[in-house]
């Protein structure tokens, strides 16, 4: 008898249709039949062993809610047999408010038994909330740093010494597929977290640490790396398994149905050999696979950007996106802009940092392109690995060509009333606000825009961190910086921005209320009692 071994998981909903996410122990046929008659059905396909469907649910009303269950070969296996939580719902947005909540970085919660080492986790606290009847959230954005390949837990790094020791590279980060596998269960087996993915639907981009820390930062550290024995299984294992876990839900069934590489996963006994062969074709010609997608909720267009797998990393023509991405980026901000009321950018790193932190990015990216001269590019490239310098603003063509597109997407009579972009990575939140010069490039846009910073979801925020970052914000940061500026030689930034919000610490997830052409924000952190308090709220399209 097949067993549910993860999941489910709502991913794509959008009132009259859905999918729904689930491994199995076994292949068997999932089916997913809703309170109101909608439903779907779905053989499992084969990737190392493990076997998953993702359920198209169809039939569905909207505005509606329906409850649902899981059957594999006819046996019912969701809601777990007794449950303590509310039966899972399929809902969508609707076309009047839409409210997003979102945030990154999520270090696996511990078991029930043990301390947890960094502080509750947000979406525990999510869930806990909508438990109590308690406001949820119309769609959960995910921003990265899902699971942790290279930092992981005590109780994974017991069971890779178990699995293999721990003596030989990589050590105790993960190896392989079925190590992520691990991760995965680690993550989205906590009960409450498993319960909320049932019931809201999500959408996810990865970020570093879904591979290894700061992944493709630049073309000297990725021939270092492929200088390894255990990088490229790592890698293709990292790609494997983002597509099998979080890429594929990202998709809307016309889109699944139009992806030739799921016809064939599925069709095939074994897919092993087919992901793989996508994976490496994906490692060396990044142009070959999209990870970006777009997902529209009513009036509100959500454009989730790959900012990891389509750099482009030659010293003489970084960019954080390649030119087929960009293109589809331009292309997907700018079609249909009189049926968008809000543009909401899904990146994983910030666009605007701290001011300090932006000028250091730029200095370095200078110094190793050899500004300086070969000396100083070689020091640049040992300061860039070990600061993390490789944001929006260590790609300085890309971050004016996004900031430009930016105006020229909130500009004009069809113009949004707000252009938001939504990221995570750096361990606090805050608001920013950007303003263009009169001499800028291109002229201000009608739209507000803003950088709402949202992370950690669940990790850790040492106090170096702390005070780094509030010192970044600062004045004297302020000209610490234009000074590093002006010894790159640096041209200055097209736009200028400031904090309006934060510096906020601790788990914490960001919502957005969105409702015609207003939008507010409201940022919300778990305490101590396992329950989410607000930090602050923010009218984003008042004056």
């Amino acid at each position: 008898m097949a067993g549910l071994r993860l999941g489910p998981l709502l991913r794509y909903a959008d009132g009259s249709s859905a999918t729904v996410w689930v491994e199995t122990s076994r292949p068997c046929a999932a089916e997913v039949r809703c309170s109101d008659g909608a439903g779907g059905t779905a053989r499992t396909f084969q990737v190392a062993g493990h076997h998953y469907a993702l359920v198209p649910v169809t039939g569905l009303t909207p505005e509606s809610a329906p409850s649902y269950e899981v059957f594999l070969d006819g046996a019912r296996v969701w809601p777990l047999p007794g449950s303590p939580f509310p039966p899972s719902v399929i809902s969508a947005p609707g076309s009047g408010t839409v409210r997003l909540a979102f945030g990154s970085c999520r270090w696996a919660a511990p078991p029930a038994a043990e301390r947890d080492p960094v502080g509750p986790d947000a979406l525990g606290a999510l869930a806990a909330r909508i438990v109590a009847g308690g406001e949820r959230p119309d769609v959960l954005l995910l921003l990265g740093d899902q699971v942790y390949a290279d930092e992981t837990s005590a109780a994974t790094r017991r069971w890779l010494a178990a699995r293999r020791g721990l003596d030989a590279p990589p050590g105790s980060e993960v190896a392989d597929y079925e190590e992520y596998t691990r991760l995965y269960y680690e993550s989205w087996l906590d009960p409450g977290v498993r319960w909320l993915l049932s019931t809201v639907p999500s959408c996810m981009i990865f970020d570093d640490h879904d591979v290894i820390d700061d992944w493709n930062t630049s073309a000297a550290w990725l021939a270092d790396m492929r200088t390894t024995a255990w990088w490229q299984e790592r890698l293709l294992s990292g790609l494997m398994s983002y597509w099998v876990h979080q890429h594929l839900g990202n998709l809307s069934p016309d889109d699944l149905a139009a992806d030739p590489l799921y016809r064939e996963v599925r069709a095939t006994p074994d897919a092993t050999g087919l992901l793989r062969a996508f994976a490496s074709r994906a490692d060396t010609q990044p142009a070959s696979a999209r990870w970006s997608y777009r997902r529209d909720f009513g009036r509100v267009r959500l454009l989730m950007v790959d900012s990891r797998a389509a750099r482009v990393l030659d010293e003489d023509g970084r960019a954080m996106l390649d030119p087929g991405e960009a293109e589809w980026l331009r292309a997907q901000a700018l079609k249909d802009r009189e049926e968008c009321d809000h543009l909401l950018l899904g990146t994983s790193l910030p666009w605007l940092l701290p001011h300090l932190v932006h000028d250091a990015e730029s200095w370095n990216a200078a110094l190793c392109r050899g500004e300086r001269g070969a000396r100083w590019a070689r020091v640049g490239e040992k300061v860039r690995r070990a600061a993390d310098l490789e944001h929006w603003a260590a790609f300085p063509e890309s971050f004016a060509d996004l900031t430009a597109l930016i105006a020229e997407a909130g500009s004009g009579p069809s113009a949004p009333a707000s252009i938001c972009v939504l990221s995570g990575d750096v361990h606090h939140a805050y608001v920013a606000e950007p303003s263009w010069p009169e001499d800028a490039p291109v002229a201000a846009p009608d739209a507000r825009v803003l950088q709402l910073t949202c992370s950690p979801v669940h990790n850790s925020i040492p106090l170096s961190m702390r005070l780094g970052f509030r010192f970044g914000w600062s004045g004297v940061a302020r000209r610490l910086g234009r000074w590093l500026a002006r010894h790159g030689r640096c041209p200055r930034p097209p736009v200028n921005w400031r904090r309006t919000g934060g510096p906020w610490f601790g788990n914490q997830l960001m919502t957005l209320t969105l409702r015609g052409r207003s939008a507010g924000m409201r940022l919300e952190q778990a305490g101590e009692d396992g329950a989410l308090a607000s930090a602050a709220e923010f009218d984003l399209t008042g004056p």
